[in-house]
């Protein structure tokens, strides 16, 4: 039988870190990895790509969200799929939680 993860609260997952961003893998296998994003109000992650599909879910928080071309406001509640190879960005305007999902493997 497999073991199995369970976080009972995201948003209270951690401490938000006061001027930077902080990341906690919460869960990593073949197939996909788990990690959870807490950024401070005003920091962000520039624009890059993956080779994987990816799960963006905004669990609190503010953001401002570039997918591909797009732009899209965005908070707690918001989710985005994304194929291999888009660029995306996000920019935190508050405190907010965030939890990508890789697909490393899909079937």
């Amino acid at each position: 039988m497999g073991s199995y993860i369970f976080v009972p609260n995201l948003a209270g997952h951690g401490q938000v870190p006061e001027q930077s961003i902080l990341s906690s893998t919460i869960q990593n296998d073949d197939r996909s990895k788990v990690i959870l994003f807490r950024f401070a109000a005003g920091q962000e992650l520039s624009a890059h790509t993956a080779p994987f599909p990816a799960l963006i879910q905004i669990i609190s928080g503010e953001v401002t969200l570039r997918l591909g071309e797009d732009v899209k406001e965005a908070s707690g509640g918001a989710f985005a799929y994304m194929p291999p190879k888009l660029e995306h960005g996000i920019h935190a305007k508050t405190e907010t939680v965030m939890l990508l999902t890789l697909l490393k493997n899909p079937a």
